[in-house]
């Protein structure tokens, strides 16, 4: 019983991190509905960036995430204002192929920067545990876990009870009464974009410390963060987190019970599942076919 709720409360943690990153990419996609492929390349150069402070300056990981977020920030404004909003009341299979385009040049970047080798951040409590009441619970996952729930909670008071969250809202549920009433629903759309892409910073600050990472890494992120994103339902925040959650625990049980080569096939396996028998997802909406985006 110890070992298995030890391994759920590792699975919670794991997830909470998931959330944070899958959170920035649902927001984007539930306001602007642009499914955005580079998402997990920038939390892999958020990794990068970490990984730089960690390393050159000495800066604790964790504690970079209040550099490292406010860079990935701007990153993200810019892309949005130059290669997004001209085309974001296209098809959204032109977002796709922009975004995913995006992601190879940033992925080459990175690679010219820091090179392609396998790299990793390892802090002094990289290695250490808490033991309590018999579990042990390494400090790093704990501590991104902690952090990861600290961000997601401001986002979602940003989200639910300010102005800003309320101007979020109206311009996804319905864009053009949101400019009726003095909502500029492009500014909206630029600052969530941005948002989206700093809680993925957040994310690649704190993923940075639990696994190790090469330029490449983004493709097996985008993969996880869309699969977490429709198992949730596309759009919904707390269906993002939801989903993370099950996933982490997924990953975690079956890396601990079955095998760690099964880790990654078996959480993918329950979105498959889920799908067949609700297809928008735990927490999401069907959605009009003829919907477009104002």
């Amino acid at each position: 019983m110890t070992e298995f709720l030890q391994n759920l409360l590792l699975g919670i943690l794991l997830g909470g991190v998931y959330a944070l990153a899958a959170g920035g990419l649902t927001l984007i996609f539930g306001v602007m509905r642009v499914i955005n492929i580079a998402h997990g390349a920038f939390l892999i150069l958020a990794s990068f960036i970490t990984y730089s402070l960690w390393d050159v300056l000495g800066i604790d990981p964790l504690l970079a995430i209040v550099i490292t977020t406010p860079i990935v920030f701007a990153l993200g404004w810019v892309t949005y204002k130059v290669l997004v909003a001209p085309i974001r009341t296209a098809p959204m299979a032109s977002t796709v192929l922009l975004t995913f385009g995006l992601a190879l040049v940033v992925e080459g970047a990175m690679g010219e920067i820091w090179g392609n080798n396998s790299t990793a951040i390892r802090p002094s409590y990289g290695d250490e545990s808490f033991a309590f009441a018999g579990l042990y619970l390494p400090k790093a996952q704990l501590y991104g876990g902690l952090v990861a729930v600290l961000v997601l909670v401001a986002l979602w008071v940003v989200l639910t009870k300010t102005w800003l969250g309320r101007a979020i809202r109206a311009a996804a549920i319905n864009p053009s009464s949101a400019e009726l009433v003095g909502i500029k629903v492009t500014s909206v759309a630029a600052l969530v974009f941005a948002l989206g892409i700093a809680a993925a910073g957040a994310g690649g600050a704190i993923t940075g410390i639990l696994y190790p990472f090469v330029p490449g890494s983004h493709y097996q992120w985008i993969a996880r963060l869309l699969a977490i994103v429709v198992l949730g339902g596309m759009g919904s925040l707390n269906g993002a987190v939801l989903g993370a959650l099950l996933f982490g625990i997924a990953e975690t049980m079956t890396s601990a019970y079955v095998s760690p080569s099964w880790a990654t096939a078996v959480p993918y396996a329950i979105v498959f599942a889920v799908l067949l028998v609700r297809p928008q997802g735990l927490l999401g909406t069907r959605m009009r076919e003829d919907a477009v985006m104002a």
